[in-house]
């Protein structure tokens, strides 16, 4: 997607929402509104989309509770709102990556598109470390790749499919034989890796107070650039791997839902996303400023991205 087609995104989603204002002022869920969490307790999206619940709480004095919905990596919780009455009364917050790529690899067998959903925005763009033990004989993942070869294998915690993937391509093509431990989050991952019982695995926030305290050392940025906390760190790509992910986490709801609904749960979320304390989450947990790109210009990163993974990802 390019800045531009982001910044007019950015524009119209501002305007819609002034033309959208005094209406959406006049929607509020009948009960309780759940926003759900496609990821497991303690992690970067489960951190931040629990203090946006707060956040949205405060601001409207809606009956808002935050819930945890685990499963492919937001996939379970998308198949469960795909099929809800679109009554506006929850929101689930995934990552666009691991969407991306099921609908890409398996989408015949998912019983959503990116058509079953109506979309609100986003609130980051992830940084994604692949970090290892202090004490690892390896450094970069030139050194991970021979220490594998020569140790028959190398276990890597991951908790969404794009990690296993991500490593499966540099897998192919360097023959490391890396084996793959499936957690429920980025926190797992580091306990994993703090406890001896995996080599590696990868952080989106989760890493950053093991990475000051020096317990964990960063082997390589997974994004298509270098992350801004470690500006000398190697990507996969730049390490010769013509791979990357790009993790989203953003806000949907089920297609079908009444503008008015839509208009007043966009305003809800974007309030919250600008407000100093998601400002503060957000930049503790991934290191990044909040970003929000607004309905429209979601859902075309969504599309975007889908194109961009059946490329790069697809078999």
């Amino acid at each position: 997607m390019t800045l531009t087609t982001k910044l007019t995104g950015l524009l119209a989603g501002a305007v819609m929402a002034l033309a959208t204002a005094a209406t959406a002022a006049d929607w509020k869920p009948s009960g309780t509104l759940r926003l759900q969490i496609g990821f497991g307790a303690g992690g970067s999206t489960d951190t931040m989309g629990r203090v946006i619940a707060k956040v949205m709480k405060e601001q409207t004095g809606w009956n808002i509770i935050a819930e945890n919905k685990t499963g492919g990596g937001g996939v379970a919780m998308f198949t469960g709102i795909s099929k809800m009455p679109p009554k506006g009364n929850v929101i689930g917050m995934g990552v666009n990556m691991p969407i991306m790529i099921n609908l890409v690899k398996r989408g015949d067998q998912l019983p959503f598109d990116l058509d079953s959903f109506d979309y609100l925005g986003t609130v980051a763009r992830a940084q994604l470390a692949l970090v290892a033990s202090a004490d690892a004989p390896f450094d970069d993942i030139a050194g991970m790749v021979e220490y594998a070869k020569a140790n028959d294998g190398l276990p890597i915690a991951f908790s969404a499919a794009p990690q296993k993937f991500l490593m499966s391509a540099v897998d192919k093509e360097a023959g490391a034989g890396f084996r793959y431990v499936s957690t429920k989050g980025g926190a797992e991952n580091m306990k994993l890796i703090l406890g001896g019982q995996v080599l590696a695995g990868f952080g989106s926030g989760e890493h950053l107070q093991h990475l000051e305290s020096g317990d964990v050392k960063m082997i390589a940025s997974a994004n298509d650039s270098r992350h801004n906390y470690a500006p000398d760190t190697q990507t996969v790509r730049e390490a010769g791997y013509d791979v990357y992910v790009d993790p989203y986490f953003f806000f949907a709801t089920t297609a079908g839902t009444d503008p008015e609904a839509l208009a007043a749960l966009t305003k809800a979320l974007s309030d919250a996303i600008a407000s100093d304390e998601v400002a503060e989450v957000v930049k503790n947990a991934t290191q990044t400023e909040a970003l929000n790109l607004g309905p429209d210009t979601t859902k075309q990163m969504l599309v975007d991205g889908v194109e961009n993974v059946r490329v790069l990802f697809a078999d």
